[in-house]
């Protein structure tokens, strides 16, 4: 049983260590949010956080998560950037298929928990890893920017 901290709460999943911290949030504790993408760490839309840091899931075993704080898309409301990037999302229509945008969401809260007011090339370097196969970067990069006007 390995114990894992997810969303505030405390719990023991029984699975061996090796395996992705995926499965172990979307098997084990039905948080789907997280979504499977290429299952190689490549497309991001497996992001979540660990002690405040962006991790892609896919590729993460859940020995590396144990006794550390994990976020998932579930709770990424609970925290005043998260509240903020969300009402951004929503106001400037920033989903399509909506596929990645819980990779998406996760990895501009991590960038907005460290940098307040990022340029485009912030924003395009912290969010290089999440693929979007819609196109939608545009939309992401503008709600980013408005989540940060928010949080001014």
């Amino acid at each position: 049983m390995t114990p894992l901290t997810v969303n505030g709460v405390r719990h023991r999943v029984d699975v061996e260590p090796d395996t992705p911290l995926l499965w172990a949030l979307r098997d084990a504790l039905l948080l789907t949010g997280t979504k499977y993408g290429c299952g190689a760490g490549l497309c991001g839309a497996c992001t979540v956080h660990v002690d405040g840091q962006p991790v892609r899931s896919c590729s993460t075993p859940v020995s590396a998560a144990a006794g550390k704080k994990i976020t998932t898309i579930e709770a990424a409301d609970q925290s005043r950037v998260g509240k903020a990037v969300q009402a951004a999302w929503r106001k400037l229509d920033v989903v399509q298929c909506g596929y990645c945008q819980s990779g998406q969401i996760m990895s501009a809260i991590a960038l907005l928990n460290t940098h307040r007011a990022p340029s485009d090339a912030d924003i395009d370097a912290a969010l290089a890893g999440n693929l979007c196969r819609c196109g939608t970067y545009v939309r992401i990069r503008a709600a980013i920017h408005e989540a940060a006007k928010a949080l001014a």
